[in-house]
């Protein structure tokens, strides 16, 4: 199983369309022959960019996630509302990105890929450089406190 990482600036055309990065085409080709799941990230104005394996494993769970519960609602009609399978153009590398996604992360030409270990996140530069400029006040998590890096 490949590992995703790494940020890449990228431009997408009026059309939508943009090509994946050349280091990443051979990786996504053996994973997934080139067929991605794109949705919305239920927590950042960006989208989450699956191999459509890594989508098909998780695509239960968020199935199973109860109606009822407003927060797990939402995720579930974002996530699968907005999913999208989209096929790399073996020749160039390139995918489409449907309107209503485009939409949703405010996309326009400068983008950013970024690489999430087993998916990828796609944000306007604006957004990207926006969030990263942030000062952030939540809480450390247990799990980061005792990261070594």
């Amino acid at each position: 199983m490949s590992v995703y990482q790494g940020s890449h600036a990228i431009n997408m055309d009026a059309k939508g369309r943009l090509a994946i990065p050349t280091s990443l085409r051979d990786s996504l080709t053996q994973a997934c022959a080139g067929r991605l799941v794109i949705t919305a990230n239920t927590e950042e104005r960006c989208l989450l960019v699956y191999p459509e394996p890594q989508w098909q494993q998780i695509l239960p769970q968020i199935e199973n996630l109860p109606s009822f519960n407003k927060v797990a609602a939402r995720a579930k009609r974002l996530l699968i509302g907005y999913a999208s399978a989209v096929e790399m153009d073996p020749a160039n590398g390139r995918i489409s990105i449907p309107g209503p996604l485009r939409k949703y992360a405010s996309l326009e030409k400068e983008l950013m890929l970024v690489g999430q270990g087993k998916k990828f996140e796609l944000w306007s530069e604006e957004s990207w450089t926006a969030l990263l400029d942030e000062a952030v006040d939540d809480e450390v998590p247990p799990e980061m406190q005792s990261l070594s890096l």
